[in-house]
């Protein structure tokens, strides 16, 4: 005959294994009426320009919301440091690019799967200054005031790695200051830096995407370039030829691509390219 305390502990661990069954169906039932509480299965790597971060932020609940299981992983960086990365075989699924000719050189070397790749988003060049500024009373007005003397630091993209630093370049070229300006320059690695230059008052202008001088309650816009001194502002996107995901990756730019990001996009200043 079993003792009342044999008898109260397997009454005590037949309650609790009822209690763990119950607890685990009421989960899955849960996860199951749920879909946005089930783990991720699909994680995707999307190495975006660095101009993206704010907004991709943004979007990335919105996505995952509808697609619970999959995982969205960030890299940004400039352009230039992100082709270098997909070239020496970063594990890359989607590639954002703030330049036509980052994405066309992979294109070449046969690292994208083509029929993925489309141009995504449209941007502005501007010119800012600190939103503080105050330097000798002095008011910049246009881009040729960057070649005054009272102006003597000019934060810009590193051109060879940075589109807005090649997109600045050009706006300089067809000014035709480029070459006074150019020795007043402070590069910096990525367009976000060159915004936090100015932001920050280290530098006294800078030129940088309207969508990053949007961001920034720092900077005040002086000037917007016109269309016609540099090259289009296209950002192209497409999905890397080695991804392990190539199907989830292109749900993600359909999802890229709808009214319903476009809008987004947007409200960051972005211009879509997209008709629907």
């Amino acid at each position: 005959m079993k003792s009342p305390e044999k008898i109260s502990k397997f009454l005590s661990i037949s309650i609790l294994s009822l209690l763990l069954v119950f607890g685990y169906n009421n989960l899955s039932n849960i996860q199951l009426e749920n879909p946005s509480l089930a783990t991720p299965s699909t994680q995707l790597t999307v190495s975006a320009a660095a101009s993206l971060r704010s907004v991709m932020e943004e979007i990335q609940p919105l996505y995952q919301q509808k697609h619970p299981e999959t995982e969205i992983i960030y890299n940004f960086a400039s352009s230039g440091s992100l082709q270098r990365q997909i070239e020496h075989g970063a594990p890359v699924d989607i590639f954002i690019s703030a330049a036509t000719d980052k994405m066309d050189a992979l294109d070449k070397q046969g690292l994208l799967l083509t029929e993925t790749c489309r141009d995504l988003l449209k941007n502005q060049m501007v010119l800012v200054i600190p939103a503080s500024n105050k330097k000798n009373n002095f008011k910049l007005g246009n881009f040729d005031d960057l070649t005054t003397k009272e102006i003597t630091t000019i934060a810009l993209g590193e051109p060879k790695s940075v589109p807005a630093g090649k997109y600045a370049q050009e706006v300089l070229t067809s000014f035709k200051i480029a070459d006074k300006v150019n020795s007043k320059a402070v590069y910096g690695k990525d367009v976000r830096q060159v915004l936090n230059y100015v932001a920050t008052a280290n530098v006294d202008a800078g030129i940088v995407y309207r969508t990053d001088a949007q961001v920034s309650d720092n900077v005040q816009i002086v000037a917007t370039a016109p269309e016609n001194t540099h090259s289009p502002v296209i950002y192209p996107i497409a999905v890397i030829k080695d991804s392990d995901n190539p199907e989830a990756a292109n749900e993600l730019i359909e999802f890229l691509s709808t009214p319903e990001a476009q809008a987004i996009f947007e409200e960051y200043g972005f211009v879509s390219v997209i008709s629907h």
